[in-house]
């Protein structure tokens, strides 16, 4: 066991350097380095990481099976389910992120809450419930006030219901 809780800290290097050379938009290297992590020491983050690396691509099975594996890890970090929502998002499949975005939301660690009320509020623009899109879009910015599209997308809905 003493073995495995001294790779730690090397996984966490990786880690950090993967998302730094992501960052950087180098993908290649952003990829391996975050197998590396995950080869020490899986975690839930490097998994979603290394998922959220793979949507720039948009690979989405792959980065679906990431998010599900850090899930598998921590139930409760909310970032795997949030991101596994807007990658449904992103392949056209509306109504299947929605149990997805609403599990990150009561997710106990997850820090970006944000995230997942604007995602819905997309989803309900998209399927056409305005009301129901203006209410996420304002609980999104009540968790981060600074958060700009969720500011516009709230102007937008407003706006076409004039």
């Amino acid at each position: 066991m003493q073995d495995y809780e001294d790779r730690k800290p090397r996984a966490i290097r990786f880690f950090e350097a993967a998302y730094r050379s992501q960052m950087e938009g180098d993908l290649d290297t952003a990829d391996e380095l975050y197998r590396k992590s995950i080869a020490l020491y899986p975690t839930a983050e490097a998994f979603t990481f290394s998922g959220w690396c793979r949507s720039f691509r948009q690979e989405w099975e792959e980065a679906i099976e990431l998010c599900e594996c850090a899930i598998e890890i921590d139930p409760e970090y909310g970032n795997p389910y949030n991101d596994i929502g807007a990658y449904m998002i992103q392949q056209g499949l509306i109504e299947e992120a929605i149990p997805w975005l609403e599990k990150a939301l009561k997710a106990e660690r997850y820090a970006c809450p944000f995230f997942a009320f604007y995602n819905l509020g997309q989803v309900f623009e998209e399927i056409g419930d305005l009301e129901t899109a203006e209410d996420y879009y304002r609980c999104a910015l009540e968790e981060n006030p600074e958060y700009t599209l969720a500011r516009v997308s709230l102007s937008r809905v407003l706006a076409s219901r004039d």
